[in-house]
Parts: C-alpha cells; sequence; structure tokens
C-alpha cells in the first residue's frame, strides 16, 4: 500500500511541476465570452492572469453572481493547458443557465502563483497552529522526486485572499454587473484549490456564502506518515466554519489516484459538518467510485455543486 501512494504521490508532484508551463493564450470557448484581465496590479500577491468568462448575452442592465475559481488556466480550454485537459466550466454552466437550474452568474477564473501556488493556497492559519518542531518539518517536506514542496516560499494564504477580497473583488463588482452581497459570491477549486476556498469561506463569511470544494487536499503535503496537517485542518474548522444559517460548503472525492487518500479524511471532516449544524439544506459531501483527481473528473461532476449552490 505504501508503494502505491508513493507512486501516486509522485504522479501527483508532476502534475503540479508540469503546471508551470503553459499558454498565456486567451482560452477560446464555445460558449460564453472572455475578457482578460492581465494588467492589475497587487500590494499581496504577484500581477496573475485572471480570465473573466461572461454568459452569452450579459448585459450590463442586469446583475450577475460571481463564482471566483483557483487555477483559472484550467477552467475553459483544454487546447491551452499543459495537459491537454480543462474543466470545460463555462460550457457547463451555460447549460446549467439555459436549463433555469441554476442563475445568472459570471466566472472570475484566477491563474495560479505558479512555483508559488503550494503556498499561495495552504491555509495559513492551521499551519501557524503546529508547533515550530511540526512547522519545519512541513515547510522541510519534499515530493518523491525531492524538490521542496514549498519551493522554498514561505506560506502566504492570508495574502492571497486579501487580493481577491481587496484588490480582485471590488475591481470585478466595478467593471462587471455583479450582485456584491455574499449570497451572491462564490469561490471554488480542486485539490489544493479547495483548501484555499474552504480557507477563504471560513476567514471571509461576510464575503463569501458558498464554497465549492473537491478532490480537497487534506493531507497538505505528499506523505501520510506522522502528518500533523490533517488535525489541524480539523481543529480549524471546528472553530471557524461559517455559520451554516446563510453559507453553504460542498465536499466531494473519487476513490483513485490521489484522491483514494481523500475518503478515511473527509469522512472526519463531515462529523465536524454535523457537530456544527450542518444539513443537507446548507451543506453536501459526495463520494464517487472510479474517479480520480483530474480535470475530466471534476468537469463531469460539476454540475452538482454549481447547481447546490447557485439553484433559481
Amino acid at each position: 500500500m505504501f508503494k502505491i501512494v508513493k507512486r501516486i504521490l509522485f504522479i501527483f508532484s508532476l502534475v503540479l511541476l508540469s503546471m508551470t508551463v503553459f499558454s498565456q493564450s486567451i482560452p477560446t470557448v464555445s460558449k460564453g465570452s472572455i475578457v482578460r484581465i492581465d494588467h492589475l496590479s497587487s500590494k499581496y500577491v504577484d500581477k496573475r492572469i485572471v480570465d473573466v468568462w461572461l454568459p452569452d448575452g450579459y448585459n450590463k442592465n442586469k446583475k450577475y453572481a460571481v463564482l471566483y475559481m483557483q487555477d483559472g488556466q484550467m477552467l475553459y480550454d483544454s487546447t491551452i493547458t499543459w495537459n491537454k485537459k480543462a474543466w470545460n466550466i463555462n460550457y457547463k454552466i451555460a447549460n446549467l443557465i439555459a436549463e433555469n437550474k441554476i442563475k445568472d452568474v459570471i466566472v472570475v477564473g484566477i491563474w495560479n502563483g505558479d512555483k508559488k501556488r503550494h503556498a499561495e493556497y495552504f491555509p495559513q492559519k492551521p499551519f501557524e497552529s503546529l508547533s515550530a518542531v511540526q512547522k519545519n518539518k512541513i515547510f522541510e517536506a519534499v515530493r518523491t522526486n525531492n524538490a521542496s514542496v514549498f519551493n522554498n516560499q514561505a506560506i502566504y494564504s492570508d495574502n492571497y485572499l486579501k487580493y481577491i477580497v481587496q484588490e480582485l473583488k471590488p475591481y470585478i463588482d466595478l467593471q462587471f454587473s455583479t450582485y456584491t452581497d455574499a449570497n451572491n459570491t462564490f469561490i471554488g477549486g480542486s485539490s489544493m484549490g479547495g483548501l484555499i476556498s474552504m480557507y477563504a469561506i471560513c476567514e471571509y463569511p461576510a464575503i463569501f456564502g458558498g464554497a465549492i470544494c473537491m478532490s480537497t487536499h487534506w493531507p497538505g503535503i505528499f506523505e501520510m506518515e506522522n502528518n500533523p496537517i490533517p488535525d489541524a485542518f480539523f481543529n480549524y474548522l471546528k472553530t471557524n466554519l461559517p455559520n451554516p444559517k446563510n453559507h453553504k460548503l460542498y465536499f466531494d472525492c473519487g476513490n483513485q489516484t490521489l484522491d483514494a487518500l481523500y475518503p478515511p479524511l473527509q469522512n472526519k471532516v463531515d462529523a465536524v459538518m454535523r457537530i456544527k449544524g450542518f444539513t443537507e439544506k446548507n451543506w453536501m459531501t459526495k463520494y464517487f467510485i472510479n474517479q480520480d483527481h483530474s480535470e475530466p473528473s471534476w468537469s463531469s461532476r460539476i454540475d452538482i455543486p454549481l447547481t447546490f449552490l447557485l439553484h433559481q
């Protein structure tokens, strides 16, 4: 079993390293349109590309909900991604809108920080709750190819969230016709993107009314033995989950490749959710047989959280 896990983690490390090589072409979409933002500077993070998807018939005279998504370069167009795979979230949302299953929404695809991705997406306060010895061990963790997990970057996800909340969101609300309240503002992602989305709704419950956390990478790093990170996340959730009366959370995982590690950890999260008063009205966890850790898997089931959070 340990050899299998090591092989899975090695493959996943190659995936993350490969994400540093991607095209900067504007995505081509079959439905809706893309508006690229590549000029917005930040005092919190490196400048990055943001690709905003607008549905067909976008009208400045009406208001739209907003979904902020991590790993924005992987969302729309498989022809320009490193692995030739994508979420196709534009196609999925367009169909759901046409079927009147969800409210009108735009998608803000935030490109990740390349080699700083792990440092940006790793929830900072749970990390800071660890002992000094544990912090050093985690920060010095390596992938199976002996490359640094954090690429020698200090964890700064608090600043990444400040970028979204204090800089990007005000810009989006100014440039596009959006509802600005939490009931119409959502955040989502997969893997490490699932972790940061969970962290975002806990840290900023007045900003985000719902979070999509797919294949959430509860291990945090790439080994499970003597790993204190999952418990740190669980403890953080016990005291920081938002009010279930006006927030919704979606979690899921498959049982293949890296996702095979997640079910027992997700079960513990589910127990916390129940203790904190979440029910089927405001929380959903799904387990999928024969689903792996990949864009096609997330694409195949993204309609579930979209409908759950954005239903008419």
